[in-house]
């Protein structure tokens, strides 16, 4: 079994401060508004050479009027299958409540080490007050300062005798990343629960339901991957709280974290400017991208409608026409999986390494057929070019007058590298050098 610490409990006691506090992250987002966390939110951690899975839940609660309460428990439960340690989250300032007390009686069940947690306990009379929740019969309370860190030393001490192993440092080291972005309500938890065959992130039609961005290993044509499902991201203008903000934030931190973006778009409205502005951002960020056409089942359309919106959508992105586009529907299960395929494609494109000898083999006929134009009476002579080892394909270009070649002649070669590379869905950095 491995290392998991899933931390639980009713909502506002501190949960997604404490896992900030384990993983040394600031992954979850923090508010006093109860039911900020929905989703499961895992992070690593270390203790004592002793390395863990941290998981964030969402507040337990029966009988509230959130409409998010039976996902949230569902979420909640799976956790509590999946750890193999649970600190039961409780709250020093409030003490037991009947929240609490019908709470324990679902760990009871659940066979797991369960360790009492007295949260909030940053002074010397609500360390004391800890001492009450021997009344939930699970043992001994740890009094702890989730925000200080008080008492998390001794805690932890304790969490680590449960592990079966010292753990991995680097459980996901070397594998490739994939975020799915877009704007709210395109359908982006729903792709990630089709593709893992799980409800890993909570479904509605309500916009912003996702809140953290949420990290899952996911395993397809004998690779493993890691996808992010991520809050929708709206216009700065249109954002009108706090969590959402953070929300946002979470969502281009993990766009930034990735290595491919399926940025997701909705049919029934077609490309709008946020799409196009989300799109940008990930090609600044030198990330390959897939565009997933999202809702398709929803489009009236004949034969000619998928080329048609296709050749729109590349115009409005140009100079940007290389990223692939599929027109899929996660309702009907229509060309979902083609989209994970194109993007472990774009993945390859993107980590892919050319040697010197056969850039210069395919590129030096191209220069040579159209070399670079005459400016002020000047000629530029490319002598040869390499690709330096970069996350993102770069490529330098040694000449005598770098400083003369216009940048019509930089898309030329950036164009010339595609076709003879197949560079697909992945931006390309060209650099010119005096030699």
């Amino acid at each position: 079994m491995a290392n998991i610490v899933a931390i639980v409990g009713r909502p506002n006691v501190g949960k997604s401060t404490l896992f900030n506090r384990l993983t040394e992250q600031r992954q979850a987002i923090m508010d006093n508004q109860s039911g900020v966390t929905r989703d499961r939110h895992y992070g690593t951690a270390e203790w004592n050479t002793h390395y863990f899975t941290v998981i964030d839940t969402g507040g337990y609660v029966v009988g509230s009027e959130d409409v998010f309460e039976e996902s949230i428990r569902d979420q909640v439960e799976i956790a509590i299958q999946e750890s193999s340690v649970l600190l039961f989250l409780v709250d020093t300032q409030t003490g037991i409540t009947g929240l609490d007390e019908d709470f324990a009686n679902v760990l009871r069940r659940s066979k797991k080490p369960v360790l009492v947690v007295a949260n909030k306990a940053e002074t010397a009379d609500r360390a004391h007050s800890a001492a009450e929740f021997y009344g939930l019969g699970l043992g001994e309370p740890y009094p702890i300062s989730s925000m200080t860190g008080t008492g998390t030393g001794d805690l932890l001490d304790e969490v680590i005798k449960h592990f079966p192993s010292e753990g991995i440092e680097n459980p996901d080291e070397g594998i490739p990343k994939i975020a799915i972005l877009g704007r709210p309500n395109v359908g982006k938890s729903s792709y990630l629960n089709v593709l893992t065959g799980q409800e890993r992130s909570i479904v509605t039609n309500i916009a912003g339901t996702t809140r953290d961005a949420i990290n899952t290993r996911y395993k397809a044509y004998g690779k493993d991957f890691i996808l992010t499902d991520t809050a929708g991201i709206r216009r700065k203008a249109r954002i009108d709280s706090n969590i959402e903000f953070y929300s946002t934030l979470r969502a281009l931190k993990a766009m930034e974290d990735s290595d491919v973006c399926i940025i997701m778009l909705d049919a029934t409205r077609g490309m709008e400017a946020q799409d196009m502005n989300i799109i940008g951002q990930a090609i600044k960020a030198k990330k390959g991208v897939v565009i997933m056409v999202n809702k398709w089942d929803a489009v009236e359309k004949d034969q000619r409608t998928a080329d048609v919106l296709r050749k729109e959508m590349i115009q409005r992105l140009m100079p940007i026409d290389y990223l692939p586009i599929i027109f899929a529907s996660v309702h009907e299960k229509q060309r979902i999986f083609q989209v994970m395929e194109k993007a472990m494609q774009v993945y390859e494109n993107k980590s892919k390494k050319i040697t010197t000898s056969k850039l210069n083999e395919a590129m030096q006929p191209e220069i040579e057929k159209y070399p670079p134009p005459s400016l002020k009476g000047k000629f530029v002579k490319i002598k040869y070019m390499l690709q330096v080892p970069t996350p993102s394909p770069t490529f330098v270009f040694f000449c005598n007058l770098p400083q003369y070649v216009p940048e019509a002649y930089q898309r030329f070669l950036e164009n010339k590298l595609r076709e003879h590379f197949d560079f697909d869905g992945v931006p390309i950095t060209v650099f010119f050098r005096q030699k």
